[in-house]
């Protein structure tokens, strides 16, 4: 059994079905979605395409579900997320190939999904159980009492993007069954098997009841019926800008409450006083971890005059010493997710050379390995720094003071994450503080995410919050019953 079940979780297992109602659902009539290895261009995996209605019979079902497994003890909705853990834990290496094969994840990246943040937000939604309590309070009229308890949403709908599958998928799945309430999951269709199926089987493997946790793969037909369903009470979103806006148009139809992470144009401020090999540190990792295909990644330096050049070259040095190749090899930087993204990014850099910018490291591109990429002499309204661009290039943009800097960090419609770089760590904070962002992080670069403290960003880069008491408010609701324990007076 442990056998089959290791063998089910790694890129040979059968993934060719849908998840609805506990059951895997082999659908021959449904078009096929071809999951290619990005470094190889090998197929490693056909899924099925899922149509509306299968999206409706996944409502159909969570709905069906949801209220029987909201009544089970607390410990019990608990232990099935800690038993989740332990599965994913004893199939992490069968895990890890299917996000390396799979997303074109590094070693690196791929270990730190899977060990670091997925677990810590399981562990952290295993206590949410307990942790949902409602109150009591004293009321202005005599003899009454007032409860508040607190209780899940119902059903929530979760869409969840390519970059960091398995991880943004528990996210909000974990939280959702924890709290009680059931789950459809629609994953991006470069990843199918890493932000959905292999969910599905990690729950099923850890003993969640049908109907919980339900996934159909596919692309826009699916991910809009999910979004737009009567069913959903939330719906959980993390991609662009301009899908989410859509999301949270067709989640506001039905009342259904949005949840959005989406796009960032994050800053990395190193002012004059900064450490310099502590600044170009950070800056590796927040440009070229993971090809730079996180929403949190760094997306323009903002680096002070006096520091400038020094900053640039040293930038460009460690950026030219990064292995470019297939992960499973051991590279530094990997493959871009498909075509699309690289064109992007690469006519971003294009552009930015047409208006001035200087390559000072990288600049070329061979299939989808792009070389990571150090940018000189770039203003704020270039195409890589007025755009999130999503790949492994670092624009560097210098200021002349404190004023400036903000001015160029707050210059974009995003408002994800940011990082400051400093000595003086009032100065530093003080900074911080008046970068427009969800997340600002000193000392530091701004690929950051703890389960206990929320997430999230203001302006195009979101709403609501994920992660601790955040995501915990966002997936239940309070509902209040007055006691009146004594007979009172009415005025009429």
């Amino acid at each position: 059994m442990a056998q089959e079940a290791a063998e089910s979780l790694g890129i040979g297992g059968n993934w060719d079905r849908m998840y609805v109602d506990g059951e895997w659902r082999e659908t021959s009539d449904r078009r096929r979605l071809s999951v290619e290895n990005p470094a190889t261009r090998e197929e490693i995996a056909t899924v099925p395409e899922g149509r509306p209605e299968d999206v409706d019979e996944a409502f159909e079902a969570a709905l069906a579900a949801q209220e029987g497994w909201a009544a089970r003890p607390p410990q019990a909705r608990a232990e099935v997320v800690q038993a989740a853990m332990h599965v994913m834990d004893e199939h992490g290496d069968e895990l890890s190939e299917v996000l390396i094969a799979e997303g074109g994840s590094t070693h690196v990246k791929a270990h730190t999904e899977l060990d670091v943040l997925a677990p810590g937000m399981m562990a952290e939604a295993a206590g949410f159980p307990t942790r949902s309590q409602g109150t009591h309070s004293d009321s202005v009229i005599p003899g009454k009492e007032n409860e508040v308890r607190r209780v899940p949403k119902g059903v929530v709908g979760v869409i969840t993007p390519w970059n960091v599958p398995f991880h943004l998928s528990m996210r909000a799945v974990a939280p959702a069954i924890a709290l009680g309430n059931a789950v459809v999951l629609k994953p991006a269709p470069e990843t199918p098997i890493g932000g959905g199926l292999a969910l599905a089987k990690v729950f099923e493997e850890a003993g969640l009841p049908p109907g919980v946790l339900n996934v159909v793969p596919g692309g826009a037909d699916p991910g809009d019926a999910v979004a737009s369903h009567p069913d959903a009470d939330v719906v959980s979103f993390t991609g662009s800008s301009e899908v989410g806006k859509l999301v949270a148009r067709n989640a506001g139809e039905n009342l259904s409450l949005p949840a959005l992470e989406l796009g960032g144009n994050n800053p990395h401020v190193v002012l004059e006083d900064a450490d310099l090999d502590l600044a170009v540190d950070t800056a590796v990792f927040g440009s070229f971890f993971h090809q730079g295909q996180i929403c949190i990644s760094i997306n323009r330096h903002l680096v002070h005059e006096s520091l400038y050049d020094e900053y640039v070259d040293g930038l460009a040095e460690r950026a030219a010493a990064l292995e470019v190749g297939d992960p499973a090899e051991g590279a530094d930087v990997g493959p871009i997710i498909n075509e699309q993204q690289r064109d992007q990014m690469v006519q971003f850099v294009e552009e930015s050379v047409d208006a001035g910018a200087r390559v000072v490291a990288g600049g070329g591109h061979e299939d989808l390995f792009v070389e990571p990429t150090v940018l000189a002499d770039v203003t704020n309204d270039m195409p890589t720094a007025c755009n999130e661009h999503f790949g492994p290039i670092a624009p560097v943009i210098p200021f002349s003071d404190e004023e400036e800097a903000l001015e160029i960090a707050n210059d974009t419609e995003y408002g994800l994450t940011g990082s400051v770089v400093s000595e003086d760590l009032g100065r530093a904070k003080a900074v911080a503080r008046r970068i427009d962002a969800g997340m600002v992080h000193v000392n530091d670069q701004p690929i950051n995410d703890e389960p206990h403290v929320p997430f999230g960003g203001v302006k195009a880069s979101g709403m609501g919050r994920y992660n601790g008491e955040a995501i915990l408010r966002e997936l239940t609701e309070e509902r209040w019953i007055s006691v009146q324990h004594e007979p009172r007076e009415f005025p009429i």
